[in-house]
């Protein structure tokens, strides 16, 4: 339980920083504005033509008698909707962080020079960045469409379905999402996506007290695009600690025992 609260402090810090930081907060937003703005057209758009995608879809149900026709074809509308917003939902951070990426990079950047000590870079091409970071977000976005879908048919099992599995499925989208803020921060670290994974699984609990308040928050129409700026500064305060060398024993040598965030970067 101690872990769950520190994560959420780090989500909470992250926040508090932008607000100090008026700038940055300002300069964080301009990429899920954008990304809103296009997922936004895109449902607008698919809203006018949800209709006559499932007509075009359902041409043997032309020569049914009503009511069924209207109700076939509205319930398939209202599900191709539901299914635009679910996907909308679900990669609107990763797609936001592609977007973004110069733009958290330099936030992230930001949050090591105030917080002192190193400022990593990675010390590649910004295309280089882009492809990493469109390549991982698949890589994610597999994982995360393999548990909707084992969840989605646990879904039907009586009283469990209805309550264990969305708290699971909660934690899985809080998780992964945790996973993708720090890793604007990590891959200027030099951490691949395998390297971050089990960086990540040594502290479950800690991930799971940032990503599950965020993720739950960015259910809320338009708040994501606000939190955003925090969530990536959080973020970049939750990997420096993840990743701080062994503490002082004391006797003015460092503690030789393994850390727990120690992972190979090679």
């Amino acid at each position: 339980m101690r872990d769950l609260g520190a994560g959420f402090s780090y989500l909470i810090k992250g926040q508090r920083w932008v607000a100090r930081h008026g700038r940055w907060f300002g300069f964080g937003l301009i990429p899920g504005l954008i990304t809103l703005v296009v997922y936004a057209g895109a449902l607008i758009g698919l809203g006018y033509g949800a209709d006559d995608l499932v007509a075009w879809a359902t041409p043997f149900a032309d020569d049914w008698s009503s009511p069924w026709l209207g109700l076939l074809r509205t319930t398939l509308t209202v599900l191709v909707f539901a299914l635009g917003l679910f996907l909308a939902v679900i990669t609107f951070t990763a797609v936001t962080l592609l977007v973004g990426q110069p733009f958290y990079e330099s936030l992230s950047e930001e949050v090591d020079r105030t917080e002192g000590g190193e400022v990593p870079e990675s010390g590649l091409p910004l295309w280089r960045e882009l492809w990493i970071s469109a390549r991982d977000s698949i890589r994610i976005l597999v994982r995360v469409t393999l548990y909707a879908v084992l969840l989605f048919a646990l879904g039907f099992i009586p009283v469990v379905g209805q309550t264990v599995v969305p708290v699971i499925g909660f934690c899985v989208t809080g998780y992964f999402l945790a996973e993708e803020l720090t890793a604007v921060a990590l891959q200027r670290r030099g951490m691949v996506l395998a390297d971050r994974l089990v960086l990540l699984r040594g502290r479950r609990m800690l991930i799971l007290g940032f990503g599950v308040p965020l993720g739950l928050a960015f259910l809320v129409p338009f708040v994501a695009v606000f939190l955003m700026p925090g969530a990536v500064a959080g973020a970049t305060l939750l990997a420096r600690d993840l990743v701080a060398p062994p503490a002082d024993d004391g006797d003015g040598d460092e503690d030789q025992s393994p850390s727990p965030y120690s992972v190979n970067t090679d």
